[in-house]
């Protein structure tokens, strides 16, 4: 079960947000048919379907939940395939699939899926089978941030040679680029659910919160951060530390419906535990990623819960 954090400590205790939130009335048609509005009462056995953008969440989600005081949480399976579209995580051998058997056994609370583009078959199949295994199964697509900061709904990098410079994009046309995909999967997870006649499918807008972290950065508001190339370990746009920590706040928030805000540094930033900005940076990752949560209308997450005093 879920514990409280211990008196005192900065984030409150996680017993008291879990009440705030479940007395929170959730609106909206997205959530009409949603069983799930409440924050869960226990941890949530998860499974992780995606590519090099994704397959790092699960260790990192872990460490977040256990900061949380939630000791039951589980990471059951992950099926990794570089650069892949759902389907392939799918279509992989039924003798080999560790996906499929976790659904059918009824092992999985939550299936985290990143589709690259859309279409994109697999998030139906996936998410059919899923709730016919489970009635209150929840799927998460991650939103996730533009490679080569470009909409390419291909595997091709950009032509003609042309070098990509994190650095010179502004956060105005970082949203203009990224608009067209996030209402194509909006769109698509909205039709998928009305499909179901319930509320399957939520979205963690990762994307959103990236290009917020990109324009403090651009606004030298990023402890740490002095450039938005410090986000990428290559042009194609893998992340480092940070964004990776940022993408697993969201994914936290999302799975469990509780602002991140005041949790202790998590092990993916703690080399730089000792920079003295490191502590303030990790707080920005985690203001940034519950607004980007709640403001997303496909999230799940409605309410604002109390935050700890700075």
């Amino acid at each position: 079960m879920i514990q409280g954090i211990r008196t005192g400590s900065r984030w409150g205790t996680f017993t008291l947000a879990l009440a705030l939130l479940a007395a929170t009335q959730i609106q909206g048609n997205e959530q009409k048919h949603d069983e799930q509005a409440s924050p869960p009462t226990k941890g949530q056995r998860v499974f992780t379907c995606g590519h090099s953008f994704h397959v790092w969440v699960p260790p990192i989600l872990s460490d977040v939940a256990k900061s949380a005081g939630i000791k039951d949480h589980q990471a059951v399976g992950l099926s990794s395939i570089g650069g892949s579209r759902v389907i392939q995580h799918w279509n992989v051998p039924e003798e080999k699939n560790q996906a499929k058997e976790a659904l059918r056994g009824g092992k999985v609370d939550v299936l985290t899926l990143s589709p690259i583009y859309l279409p994109d078959e697999g998030i139906e199949n996936f998410a059919a089978l899923a709730l016919e295994h489970n009635p209150q199964i929840r799927v998460t697509v991650q939103e996730f941030w533009m490679r080569w900061d470009i909409y390419e709904p291909t595997t091709s990098p950009p032509g003609n040679g042309e070098k990509v410079d994190h650095n010179a994009i502004t956060g105005e046309e970082l949203r203009k680029r990224h608009a067209p995909y996030f209402k194509e999967m909006d769109d698509h997870i909205r039709n998928l659910n009305k499909k179901f006649g319930k509320t399957v499918l939520y979205i963690v807008p990762v994307g959103q919160a990236v290009i917020a972290l990109r324009e403090k950065i651009i606004a030298g508001q990023a402890p740490g951060l002095k450039t938005q190339e410090a986000l990428f370990s290559d042009p194609l746009g893998h992340p480092t530390a940070p964004l990776q920590a940022l993408a697993a706040y969201c994914h936290f928030a999302v799975i469990y419906r509780v602002n991140p805000v005041g949790l202790p540094l998590p092990a993916v930033l703690a080399r730089d535990k000792n920079s003295g900005w490191a502590e303030k940076l990790n707080r920005l990752l985690q203001e940034l990623a519950w607004d980007a949560v709640i403001q997303h209308p496909l999230s799940g997450v409605k309410a604002e819960t109390s935050r700890p005093e700075r």
